[in-house]
């Protein structure tokens, strides 16, 4: 059984400076929903409710937001708003937070191994803080079904634009059913032309235990880091690793392109301004058509 789940939030995320000197990225909202909110509710959805968040000093604000407040609480019961009462009341209290400080940033691995401690000798699910998976099939409950299945370690991949293979860590695999495949090999951020394929990592792991025996030995990387798909490489040496391939749509709000983007889709998606967007964004484009033109 699956009980936990490890969210990396520790980083600094300089690509949002000065706004996040203060706000985690996490933490900045899709329209009303912070990003790690999405990740953590896809965990309690696949029935996962132990969420150990990885943070750092400057990471408060998460810890606030999955607290009870019984002010706000009370606030929104005088002024008879039960729909938001109930909303952020069983959000708060379904999920288990635990909250384990990484002191050095020293990347994605060092991360997952700092939680060991509090994960023990069990399987568990990684989900990185800012991708948000968006379609009808909840990925981590699928990757549960399939480490039920054969007891190994899965890694959640998708299919990227062979242009775009640079920016992920990219995987070879062997298919053995329509979306689930053994993984061979692992490139982080390979050249176009050496790339095994187009399938992308896409940040949702379940690992055995055995990852953390992995870590220890995982050879310091570019910039003093220790990479997760090193360890990963290793654990390929002793175990298989299965694929699992999205049938789902991926946002990436970990920079300001991809937060912008996310917005937009977001809102094309919500009934009550949809219409209203779509006017202000027809007025956008009518207005700086010249331009858009030009570019």
């Amino acid at each position: 059984m699956i009980r936990k789940a490890v969210l990396p939030v520790a980083g600094w995320g300089t690509r949002f400076l000065p706004a996040t000197k203060a706000m985690p990225k996490e933490m900045f909202p899709v329209i009303d929903k912070p990003v790690v909110q999405f990740i953590v509710e896809e965990c309690l959805h696949a029935g996962v409710e132990n969420i150990i968040f990885v943070t750092g000093r400057h990471k408060r604000p998460i810890e606030h937001h999955f607290d009870i407040n019984t002010d706000l609480e009370k606030h929104l019961e005088q002024m008879g708003k039960h729909d938001l009462l109930n909303n952020i009341r069983e959000f708060s209290r379904l999920t288990n937070p635990i909250y384990i400080r990484q002191k050095e940033q020293l990347g994605l691995g060092h991360a997952v191994l700092v939680a060991e401690p509090v994960v023990g000798d069990e399987p568990f699910i990684v989900a990185l803080g800012d991708i948000i998976i968006d379609g009808e099939e909840n990925i981590i409950k699928r990757m549960i079904e399939i480490y039920e299945r054969f007891g190994k370690s899965v890694i959640a991949v998708f299919e990227v634009d062979r242009k775009m293979v640079s920016k992920y860590g990219i995987v070879s695999v062997k298919p053995i059913e329509e979306d689930i495949g053994l993984i061979e090999d692992l490139v982080e951020k390979p050249k176009e032309e050496e790339a095994p394929s187009n399938l992308a990592i896409v940040g949702r792991y379940l690992f055995t235990p055995r990852i953390f025996e992995k870590l220890k030995v995982t050879p310091v990387g570019k910039g003093g880091e220790i990479q997760l798909t090193d360890a990963i490489k290793l654990l390929l040496e002793d175990e298989a690793v299965y694929s699992i391939k999205l049938k789902a749509n991926v946002y990436d709000t970990g920079s300001p392109l991809g937060y912008l983007t996310t917005l937009v889709n977001f809102a094309l998606k919500r009934k009550d301004i949809k219409d209203e967007f779509i006017k202000f964004l027809e007025d956008v484009v009518s207005k700086h058509s010249q331009w858009i033109n030009k570019a």
